[in-house]
């Protein structure tokens, strides 16, 4: 079988375990999303998915790009615009020294539309995080990693560009430098410091075990990125009380 076919078997597979009925996922106007959702299509159809465009003070190609796609595979369509609603939240907030920590407001907004559009539907909310970023935490938490499905959370970014071509996603799409939106001129590679092809290449070495021909400041930067971004890939710690320590029970 086929990857892409491994792929929508599991997507069905997953969506009838849930009871749902279709997919919701937001278009950036990126080839992580544009595949996903060129999946989503083959797997239940485009009237069983949603695509939402979420602008919030967005470069204008992130619109148009999106629309690009779901108009190249039939995707019904639903813009929810999100400036107003990040303007007046980060004037309600105290000020901070971390850029990011306005930044990353605009990925947790969208994940507030995308489970509210989920849940009218009886959606599932599906990510667009690849094995890359998904690996060295290149993600906000509860953000664009509050999500249902990872369909390409298995899939190095180099890999999701060979499987959008296959899939069909606009030229356009593929061609573009990977960015995620936080700020005007932001690119991926330029905040991680380092190409996607480098990166997989060190990933890849260090999942083989086999990391001798890996420059070693580069190994130790994703190495580090790894264990920085370890509590992303893990559910909550919970405190468990010592043994015998037990909880006084209520009165009905």
């Amino acid at each position: 079988m086929s990857l892409p076919d491994q792929i929508i078997q599991w997507l069905r597979e997953q969506l009838a375990a849930a009871g749902a009925d279709g997919f919701v996922l937001g278009l950036s106007g990126g080839v992580d999303s544009a595949t996903a959702a060129a999946l989503a299509v083959r797997a239940v159809g485009p009237e069983r998915v949603l695509a939402a465009l979420m602008p919030c003070h967005s470069q204008p190609d992130d619109g148009r790009l999106g629309r690009r796609v779901a108009q190249t595979f039939g995707i019904p369509t639903i813009t929810v615009n999100l400036n107003e609603v990040y303007d007046t939240l980060t004037a309600a907030l105290p000020p901070s020294d971390h850029s990011l920590a306005a930044a990353n407001i605009k990925p947790r907004l969208r994940m507030i539309t995308l489970y509210y559009l989920a849940q009218s539907r009886n959606y599932l909310v599906l990510g667009a995080g690849n094995r890359t970023e998904l690996e060295v935490g290149y993600y906000t938490k509860h953000g664009d990693g509050g999500v249902d499905l990872l369909p390409l959370g298995g899939l190095y970014k180099t890999q999701v560009w060979d499987l959008a071509r296959e899939l069909g996603v606009p030229q356009e799409v593929i061609d573009r430098p990977p960015s995620a939106g936080l700020w005007p001129g932001q690119t991926d590679e330029g905040e991680l410091g380092i190409t996607y092809a480098e990166l997989d290449r060190v990933l890849q070495a260090i999942a083989a075990g086999e990391t001798a021909p890996i420059d070693p400041a580069t190994l130790q930067k994703v190495q580090a990125m790894i264990a920085r971004s370890a509590h992303k890939r893990k559910m909550p710690p919970i405190f468990q009380p010592a043994t015998g320590h037990r909880p006084r029970m209520r009165d009905a």
